[in-house]
């Protein structure tokens, strides 16, 4: 335990931002998995969901910006080879 009144407080501040992280990175992997779950019946709207959660993450930090790309990018490819393969 810190001994310093700034590291306490430093402390205090990690653990309530740990948990915000947590929280945010929970809701976009879930939404993310269950994208790729729905992935034969993967309607527009999904899509646009995922990519909503992708964003939110990236603009609170919890992702890198190329990071954000490559999801939103490998989500696409996959909605277009699935709407290749259904008709």
């Amino acid at each position: 335990m810190a001994n310093i009144k700034s590291a306490q407080k430093r402390m205090r501040q990690t653990t309530v931002r740990q948990a915000r992280n947590k929280s945010v990175r929970s809701r976009l992997r879930t939404a993310v998995k269950k994208h790729r779950a729905a992935e034969g019946a993967a309607k527009p709207e999904s899509l646009s969901a995922t990519y909503s959660e992708i964003d939110h993450a990236r603009k609170k930090g919890i992702i890198h910006k190329n990071a954000a790309a490559r999801y939103k990018s490998r989500l696409a490819k996959a909605a277009r080879k699935s709407a290749e393969v259904a008709p």
